[in-house]
């Protein structure tokens, strides 16, 4: 009855102890279980210091220099003719518009005919007055009523010039409001001029920014189409805004880019240049409101990453500066490094130089 037993424990154990070889057999020509595979592949750069200029940045709204009011400077007179409209270049004294004269010529021939009426009557007056023909207050009556006819023609002559709407200065027109037969009336509104086509950008700076401005430094404006101008400090208001606090400054923009009256723009000052730390700005990683780069340390064929917090500053173009968090000289990734986490193991791909 033992023997019964044992023969098929004794079977099983033979069983057992085959598969076993058998699985150190195949186990003995398997290739060994491979490490933990990259994360990602990345690009890499070292933290280098350039020399960078300081800039004070200001917005502000871009304005004529000055813009002239032309208007009607007589009244009851219908507008024949309107030879101005609005973007038009002109000329100091180009004629823009014109009143009708019919009725102020028909006065100044009556006018004329009055006053040389007068005159001839005060010239025989004084004749007959040193004859002692003619009373001394006569004589200085018809004098008095010459003078009042010569200044009657005079004004009338003025009315009649001032009939011709001119350009005060050299300029571009910015609106018009002269309407072809309207009647005109004194002070109306007919067109505006943005004398001699200048144009200012008007920015706004903090009293902390005053203390390092001057007149004359360059400004590079940022237009609203991407294109820049360049302009120069003219003046700075010598008082601050009661609201904002702010203080106006006024640069004259250079001609021949793309600005116009209306325009905001931002403005660049470049003062004293100085040395920083720079990186690729896609290289820095901003994650709960805080600025990050990935420093990346090799141990032979083993590339980590470690998540580092940074001071990032001003950015331009493609670089940020960074005030603090890292060395010059360390290794950060670049490309893919928005897809990293601490501690990941990464292939690097190749190598890129901070310009």
């Amino acid at each position: 009855m033992t023997k019964k037993i044992l023969l098929p424990v004794g079977y099983a154990i033979i069983l057992v102890v085959a598969v076993f070889l058998m699985m150190r057999e195949r186990n003995a020509g398997a290739p060994p279980a491979p490490a933990t595979a990259a994360a990602l592949t990345i690009t890499t750069t070292a933290a280098q210091r350039g020399d960078w200029p300081e800039i004070i940045r200001a917005t502000g709204a871009i304005a004529p220099w000055q813009e002239a009011i032309i208007g009607a400077e007589i009244t009851g007179q219908r507008l024949t003719e309107v030879l101005a409209d609005v973007g038009d270049i002109v000329k100091q004294g180009q004629v823009l518009a014109r009143f009708d004269t019919d009725t102020l010529l028909a006065q100044r021939a009556e006018l004329q005919a009055t006053l040389t009426q007068a005159v001839a009557v005060r010239d025989r007056s004084q004749q007959l007055r040193k004859s002692a023909a003619v009373a001394v207050e006569k004589a200085e009556s018809d004098i008095q009523q010459a003078a009042i006819a010569q200044a009657r023609f005079d004004a009338l002559e003025l009315q009649i010039r001032q009939a011709t709407v001119t350009a005060p200065d050299d300029g571009v027109i910015s609106a018009r409001s002269a309407t072809l037969g309207a009647v005109g009336a004194n002070g109306q509104e007919l067109f505006r001029l943005i004398r001699q086509n200048r144009l200012e950008w008007r920015g706004q700076a903090t009293a902390q920014q005053l203390a390092r401005l001057k007149t004359g430094q360059r400004i590079s404006l940022s237009l609203p189409d991407g294109t820049t101008a360049s302009a120069a400090l003219r003046q700075i208001a010598p008082v601050l805004d009661e609201n904002t606090r702010m203080a106006t400054l006024y640069a004259d923009i250079e001609p021949g880019s793309a600005a116009r009256a209306g325009m905001y723009g931002e403005g660049r000052i470049s003062l004293e240049t100085r040395s920083v730390l720079l990186l690729p700005a896609k290289s820095v990683v901003i994650r709960d409101g805080r600025s990050y780069v990935f420093r990346v340390e090799t141990k032979g064929d083993k590339s980590t990453v470690h998540m580092s917090a940074v001071n990032a500053g001003r950015s331009e173009g493609a670089q940020t500066e960074i005030a603090g968090g890292i060395s010059e000289g360390d290794i950060v990734a670049v490309d893919g490094a928005g897809f990293l986490n601490d501690g990941d193991i990464v292939r690097i791909a190749r190598k890129e130089t901070t310009q």
